[in-house]
C-alpha cells in the first residue's frame, strides 16, 4: 500500500479514536480540569508524556532482539507506539493487545507468531515485576516514615508476591502447563482455522506451536542483558510517567514528593481487567484515589492532575499509535 495512503489511514484512524475518547470523556470536562493546571506544567506534561511512549521501544528493541536480529530503533518505537493504541483499545490493556501485536512482530521479523508471542509475553512480565518491586520498595520507605497507609504497602507487597509465584509456579510446571494449554487452545484452533482451511489445525500443530514459544521464551536465560535492558525501559516508563503525574501536581499549586508519585503509578494497573477501552474511568479513580490517601493533596487538584496526565497519554497512544498501526504489516508477502 502506498506510505501517502497508510499515512492517510493511520491519521483517520487515530483521529477518530481521540475523538471518540473526547465524546466519551466529555470536552468541556477535560478543558475544564486541563484550565486547572498551569500553563507552563501543561506544557511539560506534553512532553514527558510523548517521551514516555517512546521509552518504550527500549524494551520492544531488547525484547524482539533474539527473532532474527529483531528491530531497528526506530521500528521499535513504531511497534511501540502501535503498541499503545491496541493497549488503549483492548479491553484487558497488554494482556489482550499483545496477542494482536504478536502478529504484527513475527511478519516483521520473519518468524512465526508463537515465537513472537513467547518473547513478547517475557518482555511484559519483566517489565510490570521491576515496576512493582520498586514500588514495594519506595513504599516501605513511605511506610517507615509514617507517610503511606499500610493498606497500600500490602496492596503492592501482595502484587509483586502474585506475580512472583505465578512466574515460579510457571517455570517449576511448564512440562504440565504446556500440556494444558495443548489441550485447552487445540478445539479453539481447530474451530477457528476451519473458517480458512479446507483442513483444520490438528493437535500437532498446537503442540509445535507451544514448543517455538517456550523455546524462545527460554533463550532470554542465555541473554540475561536483554532482560536488565527490558527492565530499565520499564522503569524508564514508571518515571517519566510519574514525572508528568508530579509536574501536573505542580502547576495546580499543590507540592508532593516525587518518591511517592513513583510508588503510585504501577498501582492503577489492575483497572486494565475493567472491560472499557482504556479503563477511561476505573484508571483515573484508583490513581487520583491513592494520591489522595498517600499524599494527602486535594482530591480537586489530584483528580485535574491525573486527567491532564491521561488526556495526553491517550491521545498520543491513539493519534500517534493509529499512524504507527497504518504502517504495520500483518501478513506476510
Amino acid at each position: 500500500m502506498h506510505r501517502h495512503l497508510r499515512f492517510t489511514l493511520g491519521v483517520l484512524l487515530g483521529g477518530g479514536a481521540l475523538a471518540a475518547f473526547l465524546w466519551y470523556v466529555g470536552p468541556a470536562e477535560v478543558l475544564a480540569r486541563t484550565s486547572a493546571v498551569a500553563a507552563w506544567a501543561v506544557g511539560l506534561v506534553a512532553v514527558l508524556v510523548v517521551a514516555e511512549a517512546a521509552a518504550d521501544g527500549v524494551g520492544v528493541w531488547a525484547s524482539v532482539r533474539p527473532l532474527n536480529g529483531g528491530l531497528s530503533a526506530r521500528r521499535s518505537v513504531q511497534f511501540a507506539f502501535a503498541g499503545d493504541f491496541f493497549d488503549v483499545l483492548s479491553p484487558a490493556g497488554p494482556v489482550s493487545s499483545e496477542p494482536i501485536m504478536a502478529q504484527f512482530f513475527g511478519v516483521a521479523t520473519g518468524t512465526s507468531y508463537s515465537e513472537a508471542l513467547g518473547v513478547r509475553s517475557v518482555a511484559k512480565y519483566v517489565k510490570s515485576a521491576s515496576q512493582l518491586l520498586v514500588s514495594v520498595l519506595l513504599v516501605s520507605v513511605l511506610l517507615v516514615g509514617g507517610s503511606a497507609p499500610r493498606s497500600l504497602f500490602l496492596t503492592l507487597a501482595g502484587a509483586a508476591v502474585a506475580l512472583g509465584v505465578v512466574g515460579i509456579a510457571v517455570v517449576l510446571a511448564r512440562d504440565w502447563v504446556a500440556r494444558a494449554v495443548v489441550v485447552a487452545l487445540t478445539p479453539v484452533v481447530a474451530a477457528v482455522s476451519s473458517v480458512y482451511r479446507s483442513e483444520p489445525h490438528g493437535r500437532d500443530t498446537i503442540a509445535d506451536a507451544v514448543a517455538r514459544f517456550r523455546a524462545r521464551a527460554a533463550a532470554f536465560l542465555d541473554t540475561p542483558g536483554l532482560i536488565v535492558l527490558i527492565a530499565a525501559g520499564g522503569l524508564l516508563e514508571q518515571f517519566l510517567t510519574a514525572g508528568a503525574l508530579w509536574i501536573a501536581l505542580s502547576g495546580t499549586g499543590t507540592g508532593v514528593a516525587l518518591v511517592a508519585v513513583v510508588a503510585l503509578v504501577p498501582l492503577p494497573q489492575a483497572a486494565s481487567v475493567v472491560p472499557i477501552p482504556g479503563s477511561i474511568g476505573a484508571y483515573d479513580l484508583l490513581l487520583a484515589g491513592a494520591l489522595v490517601a498517600t499524599t494527602g493533596v486535594p482530591a480537586a487538584s489530584a483528580a485535574a492532575a491525573v486527567l491532564v496526565v491521561r488526556t495526553f497519554g491517550l491521545g498520543v497512544s491513539l493519534a500517534g499509535g493509529g499512524v504507527a498501526v497504518a504502517f504495520l504489516r500483518g501478513w506476510r508477502p
